[in-house]
């Protein structure tokens, strides 16, 4: 076994990809907030090849986290020279590449000083964001930016020592402005709608709170470009660390994924940008039928198989494609309820995505959990299906199925399978989730009454009607006898 460090890059076996290029040679350009997984073989891979074809050597990214525990990954990835094993998980062979193009890891603070200096220095041009859907302080009724919570009371109070990555990035900007150094962009390579003007709209109304004229100067003069990510990465456990260690690398942090990436990249760049389109990346003036396709065909499915997979005890997404009843239930609420409000894009017409999503869905050699993909529905259901719900409704098209899937999440809030076995708290707001999914056994409008989550919905009885009869029958007759009706099977 050879311990990963650029020392040993030489000694590593035949067969594993390793960099060609002088990693001394390179230097920052990006800060990264959020360094996990996806980061780490997604955008990271790309700069990575990049830096392989001899290109952008001046874009390195140094890393970054907010919380606590982000100390322990800068530890691991610190010990072995922030360098990544990549495990490709291909259903004709694996193959594993180490990673470069990462140089640093800024220490954690619980103030930030340490981010906020890294941001303020001019050679610093992108700051780009992986904090999860639910991390940008969307208030769910309304869609705007959430200044009451406590989070950003803080920062918003005490500006200098921010709590929160957004609060460092502002704080990094003043000085920035102050210094003449300039702005930069600000990327969010998060899964949402629009999601640079989601960071826009958090970073800008941060600032705001605390200062007027600097607000009104990040809105002018910084950029922030929307963009579509795509890559199906499963978390990180022994498998995985096993996995490594079957191509003789000691990784104390490796990284698996499918073997498809897709990133599609708004032309929206202040201070310069690595040449990504050279390397597979997508550049355009228009991001969001790109967005749309993803959002609500991939991510959107994701939830149907995933609540569905979870309540019979399914463990791994693969293994609900070989579910004939859940893969039926998922290829018909694609094709009659999501597709009909997705266009084509370059490359792919919605029928043509969904094969794709098929097949990548069905891929053995990708354990990726149920569990994981079911986390955070409070954010996930609305930010990817209900939007399909509501055209549909629009429309005049099917909207049953989807009804069917947000009755199958609030069975599985109430915490136990129809077998009898426990489900483990797997929302940010469980404590809340669970009481409420309990009292809608009997009284389904206690779910619907979330005004957060379903807003309007609640009160058009296309939709609340359907909800109500799916829930009950799931409660009533099991989750397979609801299927098999969705499916006109009994």
């Amino acid at each position: 076994m050879i311990d990963l460090r650029n020392s040993n890059l030489d000694a590593l076996p035949e067969g594993v990809r390793v960099p060609t290029y002088d990693r001394s040679s390179l230097t920052p350009g990006i800060v990264h907030i959020g360094l996990g997984n996806f980061h780490r073989a997604h955008q990271s891979w790309y700069l990575h090849r990049l830096f392989e074809a001899g290109l952008n050597h001046d874009w390195a990214i140094i890393g970054a986290g907010v919380r606590p525990e982000d100390a322990t990954m800068r530890e691991k990835l610190a010990a072995q020279d922030f360098l990544t094993t990549l495990i490709e998980l291909d259903p004709k062979g694996s193959s594993a590449e180490v990673v470069g193009s990462m140089i640093g890891y800024v220490p954690y603070d619980p103030e930030n000083r340490p981010l906020i200096a890294q941001i303020a220095k001019p050679e610093i041009r992108i700051v780009s964001l992986t904090v999860t859907e639910g991390g940008y302080f969307i208030d769910p009724a309304t869609g705007g930016f959430d200044a009451s919570d406590p989070q950003i009371c803080h920062d918003a109070e005490d500006p200098e020592t921010p709590a929160t990555a957004f609060g460092a990035i502002v704080a990094a900007l003043k000085q920035r402005r102050s210094a003449g150094t300039g702005p930069l962009t600000l990327q969010c390579c998060d899964n949402l709608q629009a999601n640079g003007d989601v960071l826009r709209q958090t970073v800008v109304s941060l600032a705001r709170l605390s200062d007027g004229d600097l607000a009104d100067w990040i809105e002018a003069e910084c950029t922030f470009p929307n963009a579509m990510v795509d890559c199906i990465v499963p978390a990180t456990g022994p498998k995985e660390l096993a996995l490594a260690e079957e191509f003789g690398i000691a990784d104390q942090a490796p990284v698996t994924h499918e073997n498809f990436r897709q990133w599609v990249i708004e032309e929206k760049f202040c201070a310069g940008r690595p040449e990504w389109e050279k390397v597979g990346a997508t550049i355009t003036g228009d991001v969001h039928d790109f967005e749309r396709m993803k959002i609500r065909m991939l991510n959107g499915g994701h939830q149907v198989i995933a609540d569905l997979g979870e309540l019979l005890s399914i463990e791994t997404i693969s293994g609900t494609m070989e579910h004939a009843g859940i893969r039926a239930v998922f290829e018909k609420v694609e094709r009659e309820e999501i597709m009909p409000h997705v266009k084509p894009v370059p490359g792919y017409t919605p029928a043509e995505y969904l094969e794709l999503l098929i097949s990548r869905f069905g891929n053995p050699m990708i354990v990726d959990t149920t569990r994981r993909v079911a986390f955070d529905g409070s954010s996930r259901h609305p930010g990817f299906l209900l939007g399909s719900v509501r055209d549909g409704l629009a429309a005049g098209t099917a909207t049953d199925g989807l009804a069917f899937i947000s009755a199958a999440w609030a069975r599985y809030c109430a915490g136990t399978r129809p077998d009898g076995s426990t489900i483990a708290p797997n929302d940010p707001f469980w404590s809340e989730l669970q009481p409420r999914a309990l009292k809608a056994k009997e009284d389904p409008g206690v779910w619907l009454a979330m005004q957060q989550t379903y807003g309007e919905l609640a009160e058009v009885p296309a939709f609340s009607d359907a909800f109500s009869r799916w829930l009950q029958m799931i409660w009533n007759e099991g989750v397979e006898a609801a299927m098999d009706t969705y499916l006109g099977r009994r």
